[in-house]
């Protein structure tokens, strides 16, 4: 069975209450990060708690050394999600505004921590429950804590140090998830370093999506990632994009197309550019 899995609106309106069911807002916004709480608090998904991505997805940054989104303590996520209500058999639904992304980075860090079953991700977020006309609520839900517990698969996991030995392998697959104007190096809006990892391939995320903010079909997907891995075989695919987090938007999209699930490169560029050794490629 895929680890990607999707759910409809309609489809979580009908299980809404069921036992075992657990929704986490993943609202996020790279220029406002109190977005996602503010907009929490104001309205959100009935029965969902709120996960932020700075303050509980991600650990804090250390200048210089880490990128902008460093995998948090996994023992800390473990208590995060317990106090969310999370057990080892919840069903466990992840939104954000639409896109996924945020969610996406949801949906890795518990795959990381060996939760590979009952994990969704709400297929157009909470642009599409609107659309459907479903209800909101600002009620703060006060769960039964869980008793999940986990550890960190490492084997998910590529460092900078790997990589950097690994760029002039042939086989290597490198998916690069931001757009195209940011690959190239023509501009850099959030990091002090332009262009991409040498030997890179560009994949933004959006392009995962149709126009409706919805994940494309799965033969789809699957052209459009057989065309960026030609013959090489996807076990050697390495997935990064600013900080680890779109990535796992196209790491979602490579298993819902079918794909084994490739390896993150969890600093991504925020972090390779930290260290004015590693080389840097750009596009005129």
């Amino acid at each position: 069975m895929s680890l990607a899995r999707l759910i409809s609106p309609q489809d979580l309106a009908r299980r809404l209450g069921q036992p075992g069911l657990v929704i986490l807002d993943c609202r996020f916004a790279l220029e406002d990060p109190a977005y996602g709480r503010r907009a929490h608090a104001a309205e959100h998904l009935p029965g969902a708690c709120f996960a932020d991505l700075e303050q509980d997805l991600s650990a804090p940054v250390i200048a210089g050394k880490t990128g902008r989104h460093p995998l948090p303590d996994p023992q800390q996520l473990c208590r995060r999600l317990r106090d969310w209500g999370v057990n080892h058999d919840s069903e466990i639904v992840l939104y954000d505004d639409g896109p996924g992304a945020f969610a996406a980075r949801a949906w890795w860090l518990l795959l990381w921590l060996g939760k590979r079953a009952g994990v969704y991700l709400l297929d157009g977020g909470l642009s599409a429950w609107q659309a459907a006309g479903l209800p909101l609520e600002q009620h703060q839900p006060q769960p039964v804590p869980g008793d999940f517990a986990g550890s960190p698969d490492d084997a998910l996991v590529l460092g900078s140090d790997e990589l950097l030995q690994r760029l002039t392998d042939p086989e290597l697959i490198l998916l690069d998830a931001r757009g195209l104007p940011r690959f190239r190096g023509e501009v850099e809006p959030i990091d002090p370093v332009a262009g991409h990892i040498p030997g890179a391939q560009c994949a933004a995320f959006i392009d995962n999506l149709g126009n409706d903010g919805r994940f494309l079909p799965p033969e789809v997907l699957r052209r459009r990632f057989a065309a960026l891995l030609g013959m090489r075989p996807p076990e050697q695919l390495v997935a990064y994009c600013g900080s680890g987090v779109t990535a796992c938007h196209n790491l979602f999209a490579l298993c819902l197309a079918g794909y084994p699930l490739a390896r993150l490169y969890a600093g991504s560029w925020s972090e390779w550019i930290t260290d004015p050794a590693r080389p840097v490629a750009r596009e005129s």
